[in-house]
């Protein structure tokens, strides 16, 4: 039960659709496809042989574009283009070439009365319809001049143009694939005129293709002649333009000026940099130098005076003085003239290396001195230097842009001089050559009686429309159609499936008349599924429901007593349907006593029934209360149905649909399982998915569900052919 609740909530992917069922649907509905395919192929047929016959005479020419010679832009010409055959198809089928038409033939004058027929003639419905045709394109030809002439008389519509409209009417041009000829047809009801026009189409579109590219240059040649003009115009107040800003802001050599500011900037950054790096090492050994001042053995240390080669030299010197000193002071006492010379000459190198410091500390200061005072001057030289590149800059981007619009003219000027003069040298060439290759013949025969065609077409059209229809209709069919649609879309397990009976047969009674039929052996199948239904033990209270009225519950019911009657078990068949009861009526007993009777208190006697040529026991609904559900929900129908069970093996109970009421509801909470019964192409997906939410949402016992009215044709199934056969040979 659990399972199912979850299967109905979160059901799995539906299966992809084979050809099969495809095919099953047009064995379906195969009345509906046989009969849109004759209607339309008849139709068709009709329409097409009833046409008033029209003759088509055509031309065949080739047009081919005029390509340059070598001398005149030859080079990079491509013979590809896609859009040259639909601008020539288009020009054939235009107004100017069919006026043209209408003029060179005299349509409008000599054969007026062939377009415009008398008014006393008798026109037929054709014939009318082509004249409210002619009138609606003269009232489309000219509106603009017919409108706001309210109380003065509308100017009259020209009706050559009538006539070259309905010409362009009964042109077709179809280009042969792949090649550059096309095939002009005229199509009319008289065949010699539809040879007259189809010959003068081809004439008027050579004349119209030689006026349009006549007409195109001439107006090209004016429109870059005053171009051109303008242009060069525009090009000399630029050139003046320019050389005026160069005169104004000393630009002539700008280039080499924008050049030498950069190069300018680069080397005063780089030797800052190197300034200040000098700096900062002077500095810092000044800095060293002024702490240390006051203590000569500490200055001595610093690597600037150590490595300085005076003072290496005069320590050296010292070292030796002092050298000296000590071997004669163990000869001779301290004013012995060699020990006085001796500590005099040591004395004046130190003297000598105390003057070489200070000079050094001196040399070292003017040195900071001069490096910050050298990087001062080239902050001041670095920062002027960037002002003048940007003033040059500034005036170099004004340069540039009045120049780029002195070239794009110059462009512009040559590229018109050079299209006027090739213009002026080609003027008299012709951009489209045409041939014709056949000229039109006379038609024989009409070329819209083709009846193998129309027919051929007519049921192609027919069987497009009738599968069409079929699947629409299909679509639009939400009925339950098979097993397959409870068990995938619903998780349901399906009990089995009861073929719809034959017009002889009485469904009510066939398990009781005709045990070997198949609608008999399908209850007998429902029966084997409900006893193996629960794991424990068979259901021994079984409720049969279904969505709606006339589903076949009350049948599935009375034909499931009677087939578990057929087995030996002691079965009690209970009519709780309290509203519209017809179990009574199908047993042909009296309904004047029975369940509402007793669940109400007024029942004076046994209210079970034996059908003895049956072995089965009803109970029938009784007379029908104005409180069914109240009944049902009573403690006495809980109390009834335990003592039954005592006593019967099985207890079948019909109740009401559980679509609007309640009381299926109920007794489903009373029982062992539930039976759904669904009615083969009438319950809904909705409604049994409504039904079976209920029965969910109060977690009902549900054994099953039976299929009833199968129909072999909703099946699609050769099963029920094959039980007949069988069961036919089994008699």
């Amino acid at each position: 039960m659990e399972q199912l609740y979850n299967d109905y909530n979160d059901p799995a992917e539906e299966e992809p659709i084979h050809l099969r069922d495809y095919l099953q649907i047009l064995n379906k509905r195969r009345l509906t496809v046989i009969t849109v395919f004759l209607i339309v192929a008849v139709l068709a047929l009709i329409l097409g042989l009833g046409k008033e016959p029209l003759y088509t005479s055509s031309s065949t020419v080739l047009v081919e574009k005029n390509r340059p010679s070598d001398g005149l832009a030859s080079s990079g010409y491509s013979s590809w283009d896609p859009e040259f055959l639909p601008t020539q198809i288009e020009i054939i089928k235009s107004k100017s070439v069919t006026r043209r038409v209408v003029d060179s033939l005299q349509l409008d004058t000599r054969y007026h009365s062939y377009f415009f027929p008398d008014a006393d003639e008798d026109e037929s419905f054709i014939s009318s319809i082509k004249s409210s045709v002619r009138s609606f394109l003269a009232a489309l030809l000219k509106p603009d001049k017919n409108e706001g002439q309210t109380g003065e008389e509308k100017e009259p519509v020209d009706e050559a143009d009538i006539i070259a409209e309905v010409l362009r009417g009964g042109i077709e041009v179809k280009p042969v694939r792949e090649t550059r000829v096309l095939n002009i047809l005229f199509t009319d009801k008289d065949p010699r005129m539809a040879q007259r026009i189809a010959e003068a189409l081809v004439q008027a579109y050579i004349d119209v293709s030689l006026e349009i590219k006549l007409s195109s240059t001439q107006h090209s040649l004016k429109w870059m002649t005053t171009k051109a003009a303008a242009e060069r115009k525009k090009l000399e107040t630029s050139e003046r333009a320019l050389q005026t800003y160069k005169r104004e802001h000393n630009l002539v050599t700008v280039e080499n000026k924008l050049a030498m500011y950069p190069e300018k900037l680069s080397q005063a950054s780089r030797e800052l940099s190197e300034s200040e790096s000098r700096m900062n090492e002077l500095k810092a050994l000044y800095d060293q130098i002024i702490q240390v001042q006051d203590n000569p053995k500490a200055l001595e240390t610093i690597p600037a005076l150590t490595q300085n080669v005076t003072i290496v030299s005069l320590r050296n010197q010292i070292l030796k003085a002092q050298q000296l000193i000590k071997e004669l002071s163990k000869k001779y006492g301290h004013k012995h003239p060699k020990m006085i010379k001796a500590v005099d000459d040591r004395n004046i190198l130190i003297q000598e290396k105390n003057a070489e410091i200070k000079r050094i500390i001196e040399s070292t200061r003017k040195q900071y001195e001069l490096a910050k005072s050298k990087k001062e001057s080239l902050q001041t030289l670095l920062a002027s230097s960037k002002n003048e590149l940007l003033d040059v800059n500034e005036r170099f981007v004004q340069y540039t842009i009045m120049n780029r619009e002195v070239q794009a003219n110059r462009a512009l000027y040559d590229a018109l001089t050079s299209s006027l003069k090739k213009a002026s040298v080609t003027e008299e060439s012709q951009s489209v050559n045409i041939w014709v290759m056949r000229s039109a013949s006379l038609p024989k025969a009409a070329s819209n009686r083709n009846p193998k065609r129309i027919l051929l077409l007519g049921m192609i059209l027919g069987l497009a429309g009738g599968i069409g229809l079929a699947f629409f209709i299909e679509y639009l069919d939400n009925t339950v159609k098979s097993t397959d649609d409870l068990e995938q879309r619903y998780g349901v397990t399906v009990l089995g499936t009861v073929q719809e009976a034959r017009k002889t047969e009485s469904i009510e009674t066939i398990v009781r008349d005709n045990e070997r039929s198949p609608i008999s052996e399908s209850y007998r199948l429902i029966r084997s599924g409900l006893l193996l239904s629960s794991a424990d033990h068979p259901p021994r209270t079984i409720l049969v429901t279904s969505m709606a009225t006339q589903d076949g519950k009350t049948t599935t019911s009375i034909n499931l007593a009677r087939t578990m009657a057929h087995g030996g078990d002691k079965v009690l068949l209970i009519d709780a349907d309290m509203r519209k009861p017809r179990v009574h009526s199908t047993f042909g007993i009296s309904n004047t006593v029975g369940l509402s009777s007793y669940l109400s208190g007024n029942a004076d006697k046994d209210i079970i029934r034996s059908i003895d040529d049956e072995k089965i026991s009803v109970i029938t609904s009784g007379p029908i209360p104005p409180n069914p559900s109240e009944l049902l929900e009573s403690k006495s129908m809980q109390h009834l149905l335990q003592q039954l069970a005592e006593v019967y093996d099985f207890i079948i109970i019909d109740s009401p649909p559980i679509g609007h009421l309640v009381d299926g509801l109920i007794l489903s909470t009373l029982v062992d399982g539930t039976v759904l019964v669904a009615r083969a192409g009438k319950t809904t997906y909705d409604l049994f998915g409504s039904g079976l939410k209920k029965m969910l949402d109060i977690k009902a016992p549900i054994l099953g569900a039976v299929l009833n009215s199968m129909s072999a044709k909703l099946a699609g199934s050769k099963y029920y052919h094959y039980y007949e056969y069988y069961s036919r040979d089994g008699k």
